[in-house]
């Protein structure tokens, strides 16, 4: 596994391996973290062309701008601490036939002008009746086909052969 990619598999039994609190208690020297905001998707031109309510349709220049500033921030010496990122993440959606959230601690959603909302329950704290777990969505160009997997189904199983297939 490539070094980059290990970094996200650092978080475990809520934890963070390089933030540990035997670590982290005492002072020990100064440190600095990123803060970015609003990287926005969609934003840019509807603004230029002042429709905000449906002109933000193009993602590109957005995109472009988030990878400078992690490729600006990659460069670093030394590096960050961390880096939070805050706001809006995106404006508009275009193509969009599926919006995905949390926060509800529940699995919930509905359909409205064909538009699916997509409510994932938590791997923490339940307040329904969903065991703790994760969905996998897979995307294709004409279609989104999502699963809601317990953890200890997703740990003992995988994923059903179902998805697997779909992803040729």
């Amino acid at each position: 596994m490539a070094a980059d990619q290990e970094i996200f598999l650092r978080a475990k039994n809520r934890t963070f391996n390089g933030f540990t609190e035997e670590e982290q208690c005492e002072w020990k020297e100064p440190f600095y973290f990123i803060q970015a905001a609003d990287p926005q998707l969609g934003f840019i031109k509807a603004w230029s062309i002042r429709d905000c309510e449906n002109g933000g349709d193009e993602w590109g220049e957005e995109v472009a701008l988030t990878q400078q500033a992690v490729q600006a921030v990659n460069k670093l010496a030394p590096r960050p601490k961390f880096m939070v990122l805050c706001g809006d993440l995106i404006h508009a959606m275009p193509g969009v036939k599926a919006v995905f959230s949390g926060h509800y601690h529940r699995n919930a959603g509905g359909m409205h002008n064909g538009l699916d909302m997509v409510v994932t329950s938590a791997i923490g704290c339940q307040l329904g009746s969903d065991p703790h777990g994760l969905r996998l969505v897979v995307v294709k160009e004409e279609k989104v086909v999502h699963r809601y997997y317990s953890l200890d189904e997703l740990s003992k199983t995988g994923m059903e052969k179902e998805l697997r297939d779909l992803l040729g």
